[in-house]
């Protein structure tokens, strides 16, 4: 995609850093002091994501009670991020697809490095975001696969080890399909539009679908870094299953890091920058140098929904595991802001590109906070 063959440097596996027994991490992971968890404590309390139950949800049956459908638009616009129960995925297969996952991250360095992926497509076993050549990397190893469309679904491109994974993630991957298509209709009817609306802006039955498996492996000094540095999520919508037994994702909420307490079988789901961004007409084209300030993102809520800054902390004592399933808009459409949600006194935000020109632009960055959505916007929204 971006013509990139190779990594700027050799590639570290940080799994094998923490396997080695290093008492104190590499520099290349130590994260400015503004950074650092230890710098900047969450503030917890008993705050916590909203939770809400999708009883009613269903294939047969898609109706919610209106305070159900309340719970959902009042996290999208104060949160970004609710955990779901009651989804209709079965607890079975979420236990299934994250132990198949751990097992491919506990195989001999040998088999996964026959996976090992490149910056051009991130598509496989990877250890670093962004590819500016001596940037601060972050503590974690991870997985990226496409799921759809069809087209780019590469059997062989995803791990044949443990057994069955294949057939593991396929029938994972159908059911995240399935619920992404579920919340969609009910995003779309919070905002007033018809229930297809935003799953028609994202394709239709054509959409992108792509899944990351993070590993976090344990840290000898967690305060010093990030196991994925603070960002929000380039697509739609992020479908995140977490690892219960080891909380690690935290959500900025009003200039605070909370860290989320995940429910047992429940999802994370959070709003994706293209869900907040929606470009309108506006003539130019996307300058994709890693420095480019000049164009902004629009959100198909044109902001009325918003993608939220998010970060891993580490610990030393437990290794973690999460899947995010990303639920995205076509590749090759132009998302710009529903017609409807813009008027004279909220004008479109961001300009219209590509989801792959997005995408691109947050690849040759790597994670850096909300900065590179609030770079995209139009001028006159300054």
């Amino acid at each position: 995609m971006n013509g990139l063959q190779d990594w700027p440097e050799p590639i570290v596996r940080v799994q094998s850093l923490s396997e080695s027994g290093l008492p104190m991490i590499p520099d290349r992971y130590v994260k400015p002091l503004s950074d650092r968890p230890s710098s900047n404590r969450p503030e917890n309390g008993d705050a916590n994501i909203p939770i809400i139950d999708l009883t009613g949800l269903t294939d047969d049956e898609t109706e919610l009670s209106r305070s159900t459908m309340d719970q959902i638009s009042s996290a999208c616009r104060d949160w970004g991020f609710f955990q779901v129960v009651n989804h209709g995925v079965s607890p079975g297969l979420m236990d299934q697809a994250r132990e198949t996952w751990r097992g491919f991250f506990h195989l001999p360095m040998e088999i996964k490095q026959a996976y090992a992926n490149s910056p051009k497509t991130y598509e496989g076993y990877g250890s670093r975001l962004g590819i500016e050549k001596g940037a601060i990397l972050d503590w974690s190893d991870y997985y990226y696969l496409h799921y759809l469309p069809l087209t780019l679904k590469d059997y062989n491109k995803w791990p044949g080890s443990p057994d069955y994974c294949r057939e593991v993630i396929d029938e994972y991957g159908k059911e995240l399909v399935k619920l992404g298509g579920r919340i969609m209709k009910v995003l779309s009817i919070n905002l007033g539009l018809n229930e297809s609306h935003l799953q028609n802006a994202f394709g239709g039955e054509n959409i992108g679908a792509c899944v990351r498996v993070n590993f976090y492996p344990k840290c000898p000094q967690p305060d010093l870094t990030l196991g994925l540095s603070s960002h929000s999520d380039p697509g739609g919508l992020t479908i995140l299953l977490p690892d219960h037994e080891v909380p690690g994702l935290q959500v900025r909420k009003d200039g605070r890091w909370i860290t989320v307490k995940p429910a047992r079988h429940a999802f994370i789901v959070n709003i994706g920058d293209q869900i907040q961004l929606q470009p309108q007409t506006q003539s130019g084209t996307l300058n994709l140098e890693p420095e480019s300030k000049s164009f902004e993102f629009k959100v198909l809520s044109n902001a009325n929904y918003k993608s939220v800054e998010h970060r891993v902390i580490v610990n030393s004592g437990m290794e973690r595991l999460s899947l995010a399933f990303f639920y995205n808009p076509k590749s090759d459409i132009p998302i710009k802001p529903v017609r409807e949600l813009v008027s004279a006194d909220k004008p479109a935000l961001y300009p219209p590109m590509t989801f792959d020109e997005y995408r691109l632009f947050i690849r040759l960055n790597g994670p850096k906070g909300k900065s590179q959505v609030e770079s995209l916007k139009s001028p006159r929204c300054h």
